[in-house]
């Protein structure tokens, strides 16, 4: 039997012990970089949605869970959020690692309207956390996860600014290992906090999907749907960090606006927010992204 084949039927094993029903068909349902994607249909008349990350151990997969357990929490009835089933080490591969999430498996169609997605997602961002830290009106998240590959570090803090500054810049340019836009990020936190001059204070932590682009989002049975998130507690505008490709229009920050008003110097915040999304897909794919960073810091007058 090869080598997936072993890791298939673990994966099978463990659906069939957790849902207590048995496995009848396995669909290979995509990848990316990091991960493979199946689906497993039972007897039961449910499916079950997994991903599968050989090399790499349950850390990636623990941060997702918390994740979709936290926005679903936030969300409520708002969005549709996929349950988790449990995050695995996979079996029978001696001296080499390997893991899997598995999830609901959603029928994904068009969701709703923009107005419609805007709205869900301010009510997210302005309900009550899951976790005591973040009600207590710290930043971060109960684990490190991942943004893409690149690891994020999420250590509870007291200050968004803080956090933003080190957790989230620094991060990313200690990462990028380029002395131009390390230059420029160092320029940028030294004078961070001028830029949140106009947000009402204390900045409450948000239930952030803090990955959210067109990909990571669709649909269910006609209301909104997201899902692949990066998730961590912090200020509700980093969210629109991936704006550039999630095609947001009008409708959607109006309705968004509406439950959550726009404050003061929103715009060069929402470029700030993009930096961090910029300077991490340089680190993931490479020079083609350094453009988009650099701009963005010569736009702030740092480079």
């Amino acid at each position: 039997m090869g080598a997936w084949r072993r890791e298939a039927a673990s994966v099978a094993e463990w659906i069939e012990t957790k849902l207590d029903t048995k496995v009848t068909k396995e669909t290979f349902a995509g990848s990316s970089d990091w991960a493979s994607n199946y689906r497993y249909d039972t007897e039961a008349k449910k499916s079950v949605f997994v991903k599968v990350a050989l090399g790499r151990d349950t850390t990636m997969f623990t941060g997702e869970q918390q994740g979709l357990d936290a926005m679903k929490h936030a969300a409520g009835e708002a969005l549709t959020i996929p349950a988790v089933y449990g995050v695995e080490e996979i079996a029978n591969r001696p001296g080499r690692s390997g893991s899997f999430i598995a999830m609901e498996c959603l029928q994904l169609s068009r969701g709703g309207s923009q107005a419609e997605l805007g709205r869900a997602l301010a009510l997210m961002h302005s309900a009550e956390p899951l976790h005591e830290e973040a009600k207590q009106g710290k930043f971060g998240f109960p684990v490190d996860n991942t943004i893409g590959g690149t690891p994020q570090p999420n250590p509870w803090t007291d200050d968004w600014i803080e956090f933003y500054k080190e957790h989230r810049l620094r991060h990313q340019a200690r990462l990028a290992g380029n002395a131009e836009l390390t230059k420029g990020v160092e320029k940028l936190c030294d004078k961070l906090e001028s830029y949140f001059e106009g947000v009402q204070r204390p900045i409450k932590p948000a239930t952030l999907h803090g990955d959210l682009w067109s990909g990571n989002i669709s649909g269910v049975d006609g209301k909104p749907c997201i899902f692949d998130p990066a998730s961590y507690y912090g200020h509700s505008e980093a969210e629109f960090g991936m704006s550039w490709c999630a095609g947001f229009g009008d409708a959607f920050y109006q309705a968004y606006f509406d439950v959550l008003p726009r404050e003061e110097g929103f715009e060069k915040r929402a470029q700030i927010y993009k930096l961090y999304h910029y300077l991490n897909h340089y680190n993931l794919f490479g020079s083609s992204y350094y453009s988009s960073a650099a701009s963005i810091l010569s736009s702030l007058g740092c480079l």
